[in-house]
């Protein structure tokens, strides 16, 4: 569980987050949805350190990350992995390599060990035969799938995913969110994912928070989304829907 209570966040005079306080549940693929420019990444790189609020507190499961001392703080990101929007892969590691960074930086592992982790994880998102080959031998949704295994190789209790749909075709990004919507539900993991994709939300939303100027607007589920009478969302979900009709 990841609480957020009270972030706000200013950037050269310029309001980005205003009082935002949120749970995202353990065992839960929670979303932060809303429109470019809302708040949601800001929000994110808050969470996870990236970008440090001018007011108020990151808590996991009651550790206070924000105020947290330097022992504590690595002792939390050791318990994170991280799905970044391009995948960012080393072009200069092959994929056996790639997944095996974070042990290589972050555990005592011996190399045998690593190795049975890194091909674990491997078979675990379907590129088990795909150690050696390179990032430029992939495929977008290969190098998300990659990215994912790396991200989870130090078996994290929490997961974090911007826009992990981004540049994908609608049949690989439906196996990016049945694959994130799996390992989440499979390891208990705090699961957090910005993206803008109402496909997503409605497959895999067991939670989700809809971000509006910088602010928290409405919070639920991707069952009762549909019924919301906060007009933001309305527009947000039809705008969403005519951009996906315009795609196809």
């Amino acid at each position: 569980m990841i609480e957020v209570k009270h972030i706000s966040k200013s950037f050269a005079g310029k309001t980005v987050l205003t009082d935002v306080n949120y749970t995202f549940e353990q065992g839960k693929a929670n979303l932060i949805i809303g429109a470019s420019g809302t708040g949601k990444t800001v929000l994110l790189k808050a969470i996870v350190g990236l970008v440090k609020p001018d007011i108020g507190d990151v808590l996991y499961h009651g550790r206070n990350f924000t105020t947290g001392d330097s022992g504590l703080k690595t002792e939390i990101r050791r318990e994170m992995g991280m799905l970044f929007q391009n995948s960012a892969l080393f072009d200069s590691k092959n994929v056996e390599q790639n997944v095996m960074f974070p042990l290589d930086m972050l555990s005592e592992m011996s190399k045998e060990e690593k190795l049975e982790r890194v091909y674990s994880c491997l078979s675990r998102v379907g590129l088990e035969t795909s150690g050696k080959k390179m990032p430029s031998e992939l495929s977008g949704g290969m190098k998300k799938r990659v990215g994912i295994a790396r991200a989870i190789v130090l078996n994290p209790k929490y997961l974090f995913c911007d826009e992990p749909n981004s540049g994908l075709d609608p049949q690989t990004s439906i196996k990016i969110d049945n694959l994130i919507y799996d390992l989440t539900h499979e390891y208990n993991t705090t699961t957090v994912v910005v993206t803008h994709d109402m496909n997503s939300v409605m497959e895999i939303g067991d939670r989700i928070l809809f971000m509006f100027q910088g602010k928290k607007l409405w919070e639920g589920t991707n069952q009762n989304i549909l019924g919301t009478e906060v007009k933001e969302l309305q527009d947000f979900i039809f705008a969403n829907r005519l951009m996906r009709d315009f795609k196809e």
